[in-house]
C-alpha cells in the first residue's frame, strides 16, 4: 500500500481503560468493564489520520499472545500495517479513572526486548514505506534493546527517501537527534528534560525549543502545553495556540492526535498556523472520547469551525 503518511510505532501496546469509585492504596478496588484499544503513539496518530480521511500506513513490530490481540484490534480499526514479527510478547498498558476526583491513573510497562535483527528489520521496513511518502511520523518510546540513536538513523533514511520527518518522543531517544526532522513535538515537561533545567514560562520555553532549531535538528518545534494549548516555535518567530475548552472523558493520545491533526494538515497543503488548528481540533476530540478512540469526524470538523471563525493572534516575529 502506497500512502503519504506513515506512522512508526516501535513500542506499541494494548490500551485497557477502566474506571473504579475511589483509588485507595491497599484496598480491593471494584472496577467498571475494562476497555481495550490498539496503542502507542505511531497507531493513535494513524488512527487519528484515518479518522480525518486521509490514507496512513502503519509499520511496528508486533510478537506474542498479546501481539496477536493487537493484529486484531487493528484490524477491528481498519488500520493498514506492515507488522515485523518480534519473539518478545507485545506489552500492555492500562489507566484507571477515579471516579470521585475524575483523576486518571496511567500505568506504562517497558515492552519486549528487541534483538539488533529485529530493530534492524523495523528500520529497513520503515525506510521502504517511507519512498512513497510525504511524511514519516515516529512517535512514542523506544523500547528495551533498541538503541537510543534509532530515531536518528530513521531521520536520516527518511530524508534521503525525500520525505518529511515527524518525531515525537522523549528522553535519551530525543538527546540523540541531531539532525533531519522537519517538526519536533515535546511536551513542556520533556523539552525541559532534553535542555536539563525547569521552563517556568514562555520566554524559556521558546528559548530552548530554538535550541532544536539552531543545533539543526528540526525546522520547527510544537511544545504542547496540555490545558494551555500549545506553543509553535519557528527559526524567527513563535506563536502561542490556546486549547479549546471541552469536557474531558480520557486524556491519554491527545499529543498524538495534535501531531496526527497537524500531519494531515500539511499534506493538504495548509500552512504551518492552519495545519496546528487542525491539530488542536482533533486533540479535542479525542479528548472527549473513551479510551483511546480517535476523536470523532463530526466533532473534529465543528471544534474546527468554533476555532476557524474566532479571529487568530497575530504570530510574532524576533527579526
Amino acid at each position: 500500500m502506497v500512502a503519504p503518511i506513515v506512522t512508526v510505532t516501535m513500542n506499541p501496546t494494548i490500551d485497557l481503560s477502566t474506571s473504579t469509585d475511589r483509588v485507595v492504596a491497599t484496598e480491593k478496588m471494584r472496577c467498571a468493564q475494562p476497555r481495550t484499544d490498539p496503542g502507542g503513539g505511531g497507531i493513535n496518530v494513524a488512527r487519528t489520520v484515518l479518522a480525518l480521511g486521509e490514507p496512513v500506513l502503519a509499520v511496528l513490530p508486533v510478537g506474542g499472545p498479546t501481539g496477536t490481540v493487537l493484529e486484531e484490534l487493528l484490524g477491528h480499526a481498519a488500520v493498514p500495517c506492515r507488522i515485523i514479527s518480534i519473539d518478545g510478547s507485545t506489552r500492555e498498558s492500562f489507566s484507571v479513572t477515579d471516579n470521585e476526583s475524575g483523576r486518571q491513573f496511567r500505568f506504562v510497562f517497558p515492552g519486549p526486548t528487541l534483538t539488533p535483527s529485529e530493530w534492524s528489520r523495523c528500520l529497513d521496513t520503515a525506510n521502504d514505506a517511507a519512498r512513497p511518502a510525504q511524511y514519516v511520523v515516529a512517535s512514542g518510546s523506544l523500547p528495551p534493546g533498541v538503541p537510543s540513536n534509532f530515531y536518528q538513523a530513521l531521520a536520516t533514511r527518511v530524508a534521503r527517501a525525500g520525505s518529511r520527518f515527524i518525531l515525537d518522543t522523549s528522553g535519551e531517544a530525543l538527546r540523540q537527534m541531531r539532525h533531519g526532522a522537519y517538526l519536533v513535538k515535546p511536551s513542556a515537561r520533556e523539552l525541559a528534560h532534553y535542555v536539563g533545567h525547569p521552563l517556568p514560562d514562555s520566554d524559556s520555553r521558546i528559548t530552548a525549543a530554538r535550541e532544536l532549531i539552531t543545533g539543526g535538528v528540526s525546522e520547527l518545534v510544537v511544545v504542547s502545553l496540555g490545558a494551555d494549548g500549545a506553543l509553535v516555535v519557528g527559526r524567527d518567530w513563535w506563536e502561542t495556540v490556546s486549547a479549546t475548552p471541552v469536557a474531558v472523558a480520557n486524556a491519554t493520545g491527545a499529543g498524538d492526535a495534535m501531531v496526527a491533526g497537524l500531519t494531515v494538515g500539511f499534506t493538504r497543503g495548509l500552512d504551518t498556523m492552519d495545519a496546528m488548528e487542525l491539530g488542536i481540533a482533533a486533540a479535542s476530540a479525542s479528548l472527549v472520547t473513551h479510551g483511546t478512540n480517535p476523536g470523532h469526524p463530526d466533532v473534529i470538523a465543528n471544534l474546527l469551525d468554533v476555532r476557524t471563525t474566532t479571529p487568530a493572534p497575530l504570530s510574532h516575529s524576533t527579526d
